[in-house]
């Protein structure tokens, strides 16, 4: 088939790759603009359209498709199908009109469950024993189409959002090339949106801990958080960012009976660092603070004098 692929992050590659390994023709890749990155601010694009231009397939990377501009160039690429992975914009009604067989979306869960932005983070959030990959005939919803198929699979319980983003991009690309080979003759069924549930997209500011939530929430922000935005607290007034953090079954073991201790109280430093949370604790592998390099949590703990007792928070 001719089509247009619409996809942004590395989430997408797996899914450009299997394209066009699969014979079809990549007509025009639309991406997201280059971003300034690093302290030097240098624009960067991202990773879909860097490695489009290095196929030297036809990169578009508009401000918006909501102009008649960016209409007419995506109309006259005369596409079979819009193919769309995590692109980072929705798609208005007359843009999903022009191609003949409509959009396709490769989506990272088991629709309807986690409709939105941030399905992989969401998964390992709720603390979901399974998960997936969704192919979606798209509509001018909020990723409401009816699906053509999914692919399942079960969550590590150390694994992070990034692990699992990339097993299900793998998933999803198998998918979406078996669900191309049959597609004018397939028909997806209707979603049930009332077993529907919504994800928005992650900010910075949702990785600021509150110690005083379970630890077991704790460390299933960590995980969904990894690679980005991490795990953060404050040290005084001052950042400090959070790796590696897991649970600590021992803690509460270890001082059943003693008075709770308050939530963002550091229990052990040193070896690694134990911090109290509303229930439970949970221990910190690595630190770094702000505005130096990530630390070993023994290194940490020395060169910042970290004891017991000091509260974080």
């Amino acid at each position: 088939m001719r089509v247009i692929f619409f996809g942004s992050p590395s989430f997408a590659l797996p899914s450009l790759e299997s394209l066009r390994d699969a014979g079809h023709t990549l007509a025009l890749v639309v991406s997201q603009p280059g971003k300034p990155v690093g302290r030097r601010g240098e624009v960067t694009d991202p990773p879909v359209a860097a490695r489009a231009k290095s196929l030297g397939i036809q990169v578009f990377q508009p401000p918006t498709l909501k102009d008649d501009a960016a209409v007419a160039r995506l109309s006259a690429a005369g596409a079979d199908v819009f193919v769309v992975v995590a692109y980072g914009k929705i798609l208005a009604q007359r843009v999903l009109d022009l191609p003949r067989l409509g959009g396709v979306n490769v989506h990272g869960s088991l629709l309807p469950r986690w409709r939105g932005a941030s399905p992989v983070q969401a998964s390992v959030l709720a603390g979901d024993a399974v998960t997936g990959a969704s192919i979606m005939k798209m509509d001018a919803g909020m990723d409401t189409g009816p699906v053509y198929t999914t692919r399942e699979t079960r969550i590590g319980e150390e694994e992070t959002a990034e692990e699992l983003g990339a097993r299900l991009a793998l998933m999803g690309a198998d998918a979406l090339v078996e669900t191309l080979f049959f597609l004018e003759s397939a028909t997806p069924l209707p979603q049930d949106s009332s077993l529907a549930t919504t994800c928005p997209k992650i900010t910075r500011e949702d990785a600021r801990v509150d110690w005083a939530r379970p630890a077991i929430e704790l460390a299933r922000r960590a995980r969904a958080f990894t690679p980005w935005p991490g795990l953060f607290t404050l040290r005084g007034n001052a950042r400090l960012k959070l790796f590696r953090v897991s649970l600590e079954a021992e803690a509460g073991r270890a001082r059943a009976g003693a008075e709770k201790p308050s939530p963002g109280t550091i229990l052990e430093a040193g070896p690694r660092v134990v911090v109290a949370c509303g229930e439970g604790a949970v221990s910190i592998a690595a630190l770094q603070a702000e505005g130096r390099r990530q630390l070993p949590a023994a290194e940490f703990v020395r060169g910042e004098r970290v004891l017991p007792g000091e509260r974080w928070g």
